[in-house]
């Protein structure tokens, strides 16, 4: 049997590194090997100690994590989770070490968000970086960017609705820049913390023709508009009479997640029935296997991502082992597939 997940955990803060240790101490599948407390001790320990999962915090002395990011990635590539802080400029800074290799963004404890809960978040995402080839984070298979499609003809009243996890940043970044402005409505739960989703949000909106921002709670799901569940909340989908719009609401955490996929595929299923598509993306675990069964029982057409472009293929293969997905497509034709079912 493999030995457990060997981790090496770099924070210029004393306390974070205690913290994030000692919750990690009970995992009998995870193994801190060493602290650091910044990357030049950094650089040591990995070459020492051969880590699987490096932990890496942005704002650092004598060197930041972004630039320590890059050359790991050139040099040493090795999958490694962002700790950050709670903050709009923690935000953008961990939207960067993403699109420079970074494979997950936690948040460090702050208010509700308590330590317990950051300890089982973060073992899940080092379990999932682990099994992250990095060579595959860049969801770009066929190695150009994509082509944005064609306006559709015509509209309806439709819904897409999409979940990710790992990888799965990049993964809807690319979908994004490919569907046109008038794109049916289209809601979005991708595992982030809050503050980190308001800030994925704006960023997407500048390279995308869609309209796209955090949801908030009453939002209208219109054509060319794509929302996404704020972090550390459910995003549920209502209906009266022919308008779709969302809620924001608090509640416990379904597969450990807050948002969840379930949640918001479970209500589409719901209240939009066969005027939806399912989308499951890259990421570890279940979350969004059983929303999207529901889904195509109620008549949506649905769609998983396959085996070949995922960074984890945990979700969509859960998804297609309960028989939820209709089709299985490669990353760069989901969204000719997702404009070809509406």
């Amino acid at each position: 049997m493999p030995g457990p997940v060997k981790v090496l955990i770099v924070d210029d803060s004393a306390v974070v590194r205690k913290v994030l240790a000692e919750g990690l101490r009970d995992q009998k599948d995870i193994l801190v090997v060493g602290t650091a407390p910044d990357p030049y001790v950094a650089r040591n320990k990995i070459i020492q100690l051969e880590p699987d999962v490096v932990t890496l915090d942005i704002e650092m002395p004598r060197m930041d994590g972004i630039t320590f990011l890059k050359k790991l990635m050139r040099y040493y590539p090795i999958p490694v989770i962002i700790v950050s802080s709670l903050t709009e400029k923690g935000g953008k800074l961990a939207l960067e070490a993403i699109k420079n290799g970074a494979v997950e963004v936690i948040a460090k404890p702050s208010g509700s968000y308590s330590i317990g809960d950051m300890s089982t978040q973060i073992a899940d995402k080092i379990r999932a970086a682990s099994r992250v080839n990095v060579k595959k984070i860049d969801p770009r298979a066929s190695g150009s960017e994509p082509v944005r499609l064609k306006a559709l003809g015509e509209t309806t009243r439709k819904i897409i609705a999409i979940g990710a996890s790992t990888g799965g940043t990049e993964a809807i970044r690319y979908l994004m820049k490919q569907l046109p402005a008038d794109s049916p409505g289209i809601v979005i739960t991708q595992h982030m913390p809050a503050k980190f989703t308001k800030s994925y949000a704006e960023n997407l909106n500048t390279l995308s023709a869609l309209r796209i921002k955090e949801a908030e709670d009453g939002d209208a799901i219109t054509p060319g508009t794509a929302l996404i569940a704020p972090g550390n909340y459910h995003m549920l989908i209502a209906r009266s009479g022919a308008r779709y719009y969302t809620r924001i609401k608090d509640g416990p955490m379904v597969h450990h997640q807050r948002p969840a996929v379930d949640v918001l595929f479970k209500t589409v299923a719901m209240h939009a029935g066969e005027n939806a598509v399912g989308v499951i993306l890259t990421g570890m675990g279940a979350d969004g296997a059983e929303g999207l069964l529901e889904m195509k029982n109620a008549g949506a057409r649905t769609i998983a991502q396959d085996e070949k472009s995922c960074v984890v293929f945990g979700m969509p293969k859960e998804a297609i082992k309960k028989g939820a997905a209709e089709f299985i497509v490669s990353l760069d034709k989901i969204a000719e597939k997702i404009l070809e079912l509406v």
